[in-house]
């Protein structure tokens, strides 16, 4: 850990930050004093406290008492009083958690931010936006077990755009779109919720519509599916798709 034997904690905790789980503060004190009271907990600098709060977007309401912020603003707050130290290591669990969409952007580039300026920042979310945006390495555990590890671009790379039809009548018409996407070389499968997934180039819609068309099956969505990582996460199946001989 930071060049450090884990077992040593004594050696490396000191340029560790951490945020799990939702950050605890006391309500009737401001964001400011909260830091404060941490600052000199922890023994940090004390001018960290208003460095922070201007890095999370608090600097304006630094002085309002915690009970009166909502849950995005305790979040950062949360993230501010992790930073107090200056680590060169910071751990965060879910830290977009409760935030509108212009705060979850804010945060990210934040994390963005510190790693560029040299800080390892490690997070643990189930949002898998925020690692194709955020992270340079990933590590997807699926039931206790690393599925992969490697850079976004990697895992993105191994995948293949594929096809997502739906049908009218999905009970009648998916056999016969199955049959369709057979005889043309590919394979099909249909999803939970009677989608059926082509593993296919995207120049095989036309085809499909046409003949799905002419068989009397009406689709309601055919759209081309581009790499990301949620198939990679759901389902393995979209990694690559294959010509059926």
């Amino acid at each position: 850990m930071l060049g450090q034997p884990i077992d040593s904690p004594e050696r490396y905790l000191g340029r560790v930050g951490a945020l799990i789980e939702g950050p605890a503060f006391t309500p009737s004190l401001s964001g400011r004093r909260n830091l404060r009271a941490l600052s000199i907990l922890g023994a940090h600098d004390p001018s960290r406290v208003q460095e922070t709060l201007e890095l999370v977007g608090l600097a304006d309401p630094a002085d309002d008492p915690v009970r009166s912020y909502s849950l995005g603003m305790k979040q950062r707050l949360g993230i501010a009083a992790a930073l107090l130290g200056a680590p060169d290591l910071l751990v965060l669990d879910e830290p977009t958690n409760g935030l509108d969409p212009a705060g979850t952007r804010e945060v990210r580039q934040l994390l963005r931010d510190l790693a560029d300026g040299g800080v390892t920042v490690f997070v643990s979310s189930h949002l898998l936006a925020e690692g194709e945006q955020i992270c340079d390495w990933l590590v997807m555990i699926h039931r206790g077990s690393v599925r992969f590890q490697g850079t976004v671009t990697a895992v993105i790379a191994a995948q293949r755009a594929h096809l997502v039809a739906t049908a009218e009548r999905q009970a009648d018409a998916l056999p016969v779109l199955v049959d369709i996407c057979s005889e043309h070389g590919y394979t099909a499968e249909p999803e939970p919720d009677g989608s059926l997934v082509v593993q296919s180039p995207p120049d095989f819609a036309a085809v499909l519509n046409r003949e799905a068309m002419a068989r009397g099956i009406t689709l309601v969505e055919l759209r081309h599916q581009r790499p990301n990582l949620e198939p990679a996460v759901a389902s393995p199946r979209h990694m690559s798709y294959r010509r059926v001989r």
